[in-house]
């Protein structure tokens, strides 16, 4: 007969939790930065790989424009600012990021 052990249940739970509050923003953020690639006319592979290399900070792309042979310099201003955005979030995580703009780490 196995027993009821609540603490489990809790850590499961606040894993979970804890998980899937990374996870969510994680892939609204990697879509966002994909669908404002492909507004600056890029090619999706240019564009998915761009949203990960940005968010996972892992370098360069695939593609013909990112690709190992190539760079960022090429891009358009605007996509710039969302992989700047995107890198940002990905380095910072997503938790710091939102603490930030609150207001209640701001009060004295």
């Amino acid at each position: 007969m196995t027993e009821f052990r609540p603490a489990l249940y809790i850590v499961g739970f606040l894993l979970l939790a804890l998980g899937a509050a990374m996870l969510v923003p994680a892939v609204v953020d990697f879509a966002v930065d994909d669908i404002d690639w492909h507004l600056f006319g890029l090619d999706p592979v240019t564009a998915l790989s761009g949203a990960a290399s940005a968010i996972g900070n892992v370098g360069p792309g695939l593609g013909p424009l990112i690709g190992p042979s190539g760079n960022f310099s090429s891009l358009p201003d605007g996509a710039k600012w969302v992989l700047a955005a995107g890198m940002l979030l990905g380095r910072l995580e997503f938790v710091t990021v939102f603490a930030l703009l609150t207001h209640a780490f701001w009060r004295d």
